[in-house]
């Protein structure tokens, strides 16, 4: 197939792990940047063609077919829209909207564009997540029984991902992975119950929730800016737990560790490390790879006509969840989410 040509809508550095991804890409091509503060510069240092000094000019390029919105948090849903009102695809970094109501819109504008529309959660791409729903799907570990998730750092005070008006704080920077395994993984809440610590008064630096999901399975996640770094993700059933290693940047993944009950009475798990990549595929090795396996999945669907592994239901639900633990933190009671 030929490379579908992209082009970057971008805001900081939210678009540099794809641009360092791009060299190793069969699929996609960036041809065109938007950069909020010096686009010739950013496109000088990633090797792109085109820079342009506003985004309504980029959206007017007609060799662009595809835009990658990288913009801060809340500027997602309106340049989403704009962009397939311009007649191009789109991918959009996670959160794709603010709200339940911005996702609708945004993909009531892909449909009748007649474009794809995806959330970048990029680690739900990775043959790490899809082995571990593989295994979870053929029993490999009993009946799912819990999920648990963390994404958590310490982050600077200026840092812009923790702006409150830029969309900022600890559930929709880190919580986006964290919630998109366990609903992969565990389907829709049933019903959340969340705290949250908002040392200033507006944005939630660290965050925590407890979520009943369908067939008595029970989720934990915490994510948090002020944190100690820490990504997890265990899949506990029965018989067995997998323990997903660096679950959601993916850098150098090549195993996945399965823990089998020992024999009785009361004997530690044993280990086994499964490949995620025996063929070599998809070059896991390459510390870009999660950022790369994203982009050519939603390029391969936009050249061959295909529908994306995740589209509307997907990110109208996300945002929906979303919402529903923000209420449970504020109230402090559980929650069951709407739809």
């Amino acid at each position: 197939m030929s490379k579908v040509r992209w082009g970057l809508l971008v805001t900081g550095g939210y678009a540099d792990v794809a641009m360092k991804a791009k060299a190793a890409s069969t699929t996609t091509e960036f041809v065109a940047v938007a950069h909020d503060d010096d686009a010739a510069a950013y496109a000088r240092t990633y090797g792109v063609a085109k820079s342009y000094g506003s985004r309504a000019e980029l959206l007017a390029d007609e060799d662009v077919e595809a835009v990658f919105v990288a913009l801060d948090p809340v500027d997602h849903a309106e340049w989403a829209v704009r962009a397939l009102e311009a007649g191009k695809h789109v991918l959009v970094e996670k959160p794709l909207a603010m709200t339940a109501a911005e996702a609708e819109r945004v993909f009531d504008a892909a449909e009748a564009a007649g474009k794809h529309c995806v959330e970048g959660v990029m680690s739900r791409h990775h043959p790490q997540h899809l082995l571990a729903k593989r295994l979870v799907e053929d029993g490999v570990i009993g009946e799912l029984r819990y999920i648990y998730a963390a994404c958590t750092a310490s982050l600077p005070p200026d840092y812009f991902r923790r702006y409150p008006e830029r969309g900022g704080g600890g559930m929709l920077d880190l919580g986006a992975f964290t919630l998109a395994a366990i609903r992969m993984f565990g389907g829709s809440p049933e019903r959340v119950y969340a705290e949250e610590v908002r040392r200033d008064g507006e944005t939630d630096h660290n965050f925590a929730a407890t979520l009943r999901m369908p067939g008595e399975v029970l989720a934990q996640f915490e994510v948090g800016q002020e944190v100690c770094r820490g990504d997890a993700l265990h899949l506990v059933g029965s018989t067995g737990r997998l323990v997903l290693e660096d679950p959601w940047f993916c850098r150098d993944v090549r195993h996945i560790e399965l823990q089998r009950q020992g024999p009785p009475p009361h004997a530690d798990p044993v280990s086994e490390y499964l490949p995620v990549d025996e063929e070599g595929v998809y070059r896991c090795g390459d510390p870009y790879a999660v950022s790369r396996i994203l982009f050519d999945s939603v390029s391969t669907a936009i050249a061959g006509g295909q529908a994306p592994s995740y589209g509307r239901a997907d990110a109208v639900e996300q945002a929906r969840v979303v919402e529903a633990l923000f209420e449970s933190a504020a109230k402090t009671v559980p929650v069951r989410p709407a739809g």
